[in-house]
């Protein structure tokens, strides 16, 4: 027996178990990790306390299955919506990808990178992208009306991927100078609507910042308790301290949002578990706080004593193909995927949708170019003169969202005709978004007198049929 155990190859595999108990002993220790489990996907990211990664790239899954078995990680950041994002085209990012995270236990935290302050310099980051407007007029109401526009949008392309009710879903507002009022207040007012949607809407709000910007600033709201801000339920700080908690006592205290707390310690570096190497940032989580699904209510504000909101026009709510999002942040032009491009998937889900209520369309509704939806594009660009393609442009989204009935509108008129004005606004200037309430607001009426102004058509008459045919020929 002894000859037997101190055999060379006895030993080597006393060892090599050995070693590989030591390393998951010296892995950190998951204090909490509750994800709910039922027939549906999970609320996310729900009750967890341990480390989690993000990467701009959500991985291939045979790269999260080794991590899964391999790394101290049981969370990790996917970069679900958002115009100003690095990584746009999402290569294995599609419900199908998120259903089987959620099922093998992953945590996911949904991030929306959109519309950024003012006085960041690093962005606009494309052509098509734009920045949270500063304009101070009506309390800062032109970035209320992005931020609003903004969170239709993320719960939107959360829901496509699968995201259920009662999750989690955090903007990430990168670093910006705090000490620019008109930057830091702008900010402030989008990120408070685009909470307010995201709740409106049944879903939880997170915001993501650095320390010494958005974090100071949302912790200023939260001490001073100002009128008609909405604060987030949930925090994301980061703070590259290399501390694996969730507090930076030298700009936020830690008296709020306990329970709802991440922490971004460590920036951009490799990781490797299993043979697999990922540029990642670490996080630690500590969230504690159970919730669950929620009926869609009106978002609360920070603060109980807040003064009344302005009474506005009560306009009836209005549903598409069974409940698709058409009211989006910006309108993009689509055509068929290639190897390098994927149609914006909120984009063609509203065009399939209007499609279908405004034309003969009658094919599927879906996030996707479908052939059915392929085939139709080329035949109405044939029959209505255009060169033959799968190209829906904005101006032919200018002329579906305008299609209709030509009334008579003024600054008191509401209803589903004011929405489709306001959505067509949107297209028109991609960089100044209207919100599709259905009644027209300071912020509404500046955007229709510009456009007016800039297509040659006079600004102190009724809107009507002159300006129909001009928003139905696409005029921008």
């Amino acid at each position: 027996m002894l000859r037997q155990l101190c055999h060379p190859r006895v030993v080597i595999l006393a060892i090599t178990a050995l070693a590989l108990l030591a390393a998951l002993l010296a892995l950190p220790k998951v204090l909490n990790d509750r994800a709910r489990t039922t027939g549906a996907n999970p609320i996310t990211p729900g009750v967890f306390t341990g480390l989690g990664f993000d990467q701009c790239q959500a991985p291939r899954q045979s790269h999260m299955d080794t991590w899964l078995a391999k790394s101290p990680f049981r969370a990790v950041g996917i970069y679900i919506s958002g115009d100003s994002r690095a990584c746009r085209t999402q290569t294995y990012l599609n419900a199908t990808w998120v259903a089987t995270q959620l099922s093998k236990g992953w945590h996911l935290l949904p991030i929306t990178l959109g519309p950024q302050a003012s006085c960041q310099g690093r962005f606009p980051r494309y052509k098509d992208d734009f920045k949270i407007s500063a304009k101070a007029a009506s309390d800062y109401a032109a970035a209320r009306a992005q931020g609003t526009a903004e969170g239709t949008k993320t719960v939107t392309d959360a829901k496509a991927l699968g995201l259920v009710e009662g999750s989690t879903l955090y903007y990430d507002l990168e670093g910006f100078t705090y000490t620019k009022t008109a930057c830091r207040e702008s900010a402030l007012r989008f990120v408070s609507a685009w909470s307010a949607r995201v709740k409106q809407l049944g879903f939880r709000a997170g915001l993501y910042s650095s320390a010494g910007s958005g974090m100071k600033m949302i912790e200023a709201a939260r001490v001073s308790t100002p009128a008609n801000i909405t604060l987030p339920d949930a925090i994301w700080l980061a703070r590259y301290d290399g501390k694996a908690n969730t507090s930076a006592t030298d700009y936020i205290s830690d008296a709020g949002w306990q329970g709802n707390r991440v922490k971004q310690f460590q920036g951009g570096h490799n990781e490797t578990y299993g043979g697999v190497t990922i540029n990642i940032d670490r996080n630690y989580l500590d969230l504690t706080a159970v919730v669950s699904a929620p009926a869609a209510t009106a978002a609360t504000t920070a603060s109980s004593s807040a003064a009344p909101a302005k009474t506005v026009p009560s306009v009836a709510a209005e549903t598409h193909c069974g409940g698709v999002e058409v009211n989006l942040s910006a309108y993009y032009p689509v055509r068929k995927p290639t190897a390098t491009y994927t149609p914006d998937r909120a984009s063609t889900l509203a065009l399939s949708c209007l499609l279908r209520e405004r034309t003969t369309y009658r094919g599927p509704v879906s996030a996707t170019m479908t052939p059915s939806l392929q085939s139709f594009i080329r035949t109405w660009r044939k029959h209505h003169g255009y060169a033959v393609s799968t190209v829906w442009n904005y101006k032919l989204w200018m002329w579906l969202l305008a299609k209709g009935s030509r009334p008579t509108l003024k600054a008191t008129t509401t209803g589903a005709r004011v929405r489709d004005v306001q959505r067509a606004l949107t297209v028109a200037n991609p960089k100044r978004p209207v919100a599709a309430t259905g009644y027209f607001d300071k912020a509404g009426l500046a955007a229709l007198r510009a456009w007016r102004a800039k297509v040659g058509l006079g600004t102190g008459t009724p809107f009507s049929v002159k300006e129909w045919k001009a928003l139905q020929a696409g005029r921008r």
